[in-house]
């Protein structure tokens, strides 16, 4: 597999990039083979192996970026996309840039051990038929499962005007299973995957079993479930994978791009209060294996820890190199993007609430009344307001201090700042998600982590049919 361009090659793309002025240019190079494998009733039904190779050249004037991209690694098409990116961004006022020796840096670990080749066919199609047969053993409801892995390595390279030469070595599995449970007319859905900066070795370990499992507990709970409440009323999130409220109510709301537009509630406000003192949010790209890390991001920096809220006050925003420069601070290794075929952003990695010194049983014994949502399976939120709806994947009742019957069509409705402010309690439990979560934002989509302890929240609006 290629790993990356010659420097020589690298340097007079830069110096072509730059040629009509600018304040920086970086090369983005990427060679990605994955293998992806379908199953479902019993059979192999796709598979599938995409090579994604190609680099992108980027020129900054100001605050405007020109950016092309090539298929074609040859040098002559190279200079090519340097010198539209550079036509792209011109400005006739700017100053001729100029480029650095480029000097090799060495990405840190953390990644597990991932072979150069993908494993026989036979072993993906094998994992894939255990999850079928443990979801349909789990329940004689269970009616439908279709299960999918991939298995993906990919090589980055980034070189910039300021001297920067770093490669990067990226794997990435998912063993993901959707159950469908079915009793009479009525049908639900349940899905849960896994994995992360690792091989398909993991999955000795968080079997195949036990993620189909998962799922289809997830599928036959609503079988004859209530309807959801409807009302305010406090609501418990749960760990793990409550943490993508966190995700898409805060988290893009403190992304540097949108901050610096004015767009987002956040902005202009560190230094501020904005959520309870019980509230701490950080923004990972360095744990070890996790989904959403990087060991560098596209802009060729460390992917490093950053506490965006602290004790309730904004501290920061996830900073990406253009912005951070436009801001008069530093990037905080969060410039991520989908391909080569698209300039990087502001992006979230591994997004988590640190942990509080109540306990779960603490906080659903101090409910009369509540909702517990313990996953999500979606929804929309509004940036600029922060108005968010979530649907409600798994969720549960609270009646007299006990989690008691499962719900099903259960909404959340709010906004993610003033949630914040409701939080009254947060559980020592917290972890992040070992699920296959990817994050969509300006049509590019990239893994990420999410994570949460449990967490109270005095009042949110649940919406459903029933009563509250």
């Amino acid at each position: 597999m290629l790993t990356g361009l010659d420097p020589a090659v690298l340097s007079s793309v830069l110096a072509r990039a730059l040629r009509h002025g600018g304040d920086f240019a970086d090369v983005f190079f990427e060679n990605r083979l994955t293998q992806t494998f379908r199953y479902q009733d019993g059979r192999v039904l796709e598979a599938t192996t995409t090579v994604t190779l190609g680099a992108g050249v980027r020129v900054v004037v100001g605050e405007r970026a020109g950016y092309a991209f090539s298929d074609d690694l040859e040098p002559a098409a190279l200079l090519r996309a340097a010198e539209a990116a550079s036509l792209i961004a011109r400005d006739p006022n700017a100053r001729a840039g100029r480029i650095a020796d480029l000097s090799p840096v060495r990405a840190p670990e953390r990644y597990a051990a991932h072979p150069d080749e993908p494993a026989d066919a036979q072993r993906y199609v094998d994992l894939l038929a255990r999850a079928d047969v443990a979801a349909r053993r789990y329940d004689p409801r269970v009616a439908d499962v279709n299960a999918f892995i991939t298995d993906e390595l990919q090589y980055v390279q980034i070189a910039t005007s300021d001297g920067r030469l770093v490669t990067d070595r990226r794997p990435l599995v998912t063993l993901g299973v959707q159950v469908v449970a079915r009793e009479g007319a009525q049908r639900e859905n349940g899905y849960l995957g896994d994995g992360g900066r690792t091989s398909i070795d993991v999955f000795d370990e968080r079997t195949p079993e036990s993620i189909a499992q998962s799922a289809a507990r997830v599928a036959t709970s609503k079988l004859g479930a209530r309807e959801a409440p409807a009302g305010e009323m406090p609501v418990v999130i749960g760990s793990g994978s409550g943490g993508v409220l966190l995700h898409e109510a805060v988290g893009h709301g403190l992304e540097a791009d949108f901050n610096r537009k004015g767009t987002s509630l956040y902005s202009g406000r560190v230094g501020e209060r904005v959520a309870s003192d019980l509230v701490t949010i950080t923004d990972d790209g360095d744990l070890p294996c996790e989904r959403g890390t990087v060991a560098i991001d596209d802009e060729g920096e460390p992917g490093a820890s950053k506490v965006l809220v602290e004790n309730g006050v904004l501290r920061g925003y996830m900073q990406d190199k253009l912005n951070a420069r436009l801001m008069g601070t530093t990037s905080t290794g969060s410039g991520r993007r989908q391909s080569f075929r698209v300039p990087p952003q502001p992006r979230m990695c591994n997004t988590s609430m640190l942990d509080g010194t109540s306990s779960y049983d603490e906080i659903i014994g101090s409910i009369d009344r509540g909702f517990l949502a313990t996953s999500f399976a979606g929804g929309q939120v509004e940036i600029s307001k922060g108005d968010f709806v979530f649907m409600v994947a798994e969720g549960y009742l609270i009646e007299g201090g006990k989690v008691t019957a499962p719900v099903r069509g259960a909404t959340l409705v709010g906004n993610g700042p003033d949630v914040m402010t409701r939080v009254t309690m947060v559980a020592g439990d917290g972890r992040l998600a070992n699920r296959s979560y990817t994050c969509g934002k300006g049509g590019q989509h990239v893994p990420v982590g999410v994570g949460i302890p449990t967490v109270k929240l005095s009042s949110c609006t649940v919406g459903g049919t029933g009563r509250g």
